[in-house]
């Protein structure tokens, strides 16, 4: 996924509502949107340097919106509305080992009334759900973890995969790790240990948990390599 503008270098200031953060760019401090609604744990010290896009719609609020960040020396990849994008240009470009030569791939599609995943992938008429999580927590320099907080949500998901299993699906969970240079992943535990019961669950049932490192830089953000989960 390429940036279609060029990204603007600023420095964090402080995040606060959630969705606002206050970014110096040389004498001026502006406000950008935050599209993320993670705890972003590890990310926001004050002074990290950040990279923003700028929008000129004169009907948004807030004309720059929060990118990338760089925390010690990695690059991290923070708007979660591109995990998506990412995903689905790895899928059709086959940078997804386990999931290449697909039929066919449709974005957010329903399994039942409560629930949708993010792509049904047909192939050799197969039907396969994938789910996307986007990670952006490491608390060491060579792994990534997942979740940043207490996720009900990502339980359902888990929960569900399961469902879909039994419905003659095949289940994938992609943890897309927007994080440079890390080499290893492995759930939180000690952040979210139901989270962490249903992965084994979900594990033991049949889904297939991957883990994806991103190239990132100031012109795009792209699928690189697998790295290994760990327990």
């Amino acid at each position: 996924m390429e940036f279609t503008k060029s990204l603007i270098k600023g420095k964090l200031i402080k995040r606060y509502k959630r969705f606002f953060i206050d970014i110096r760019l040389n004498n001026e401090i502006v406000t950008a949107h935050c599209p993320n609604t993670g705890s972003m744990k590890g990310l926001l010290d004050e002074g990290n340097k950040v990279f923003i896009s700028k929008n000129n719609d004169p009907k948004r609020k807030l004309k720059y919106t929060l990118e990338i960040i760089k925390v010690k020396k990695n690059l991290v990849g923070v708007n979660t509305h591109f995990a998506n994008k990412v995903a689905y240009h790895g899928l059709s470009n086959n940078l997804i080992r386990e999931l290449k030569n697909n039929d066919d791939i449709k974005p957010e599609v329903y399994f039942n009334k409560k629930t949708r995943f993010d792509f049904l992938i047909k192939k050799n008429k197969q039907k396969i759900f994938v789910e996307v999580k986007n990670v952006t927590l490491f608390r060491n320099e060579k792994t990534a973890e997942f979740p940043d907080a207490v996720t009900s949500r990502g339980s359902k998901h888990l929960s569900t995969l399961i469902d879909a299993i039994k419905k003659n699906y095949k289940a994938y969970l992609l943890f897309l790790v927007q994080i440079e240079g890390v080499e290893n992943f492995k759930i939180a535990r000690d952040i979210d240990d139901k989270y962490y019961d249903n992965y084994l669950l979900a594990k033991e049932a049949g889904v297939n948990f991957l883990a994806y490192r991103c190239k990132i830089n100031s012109k795009e953000i792209k699928i690189e390599k697998k790295i290994k989960i760990i327990d």
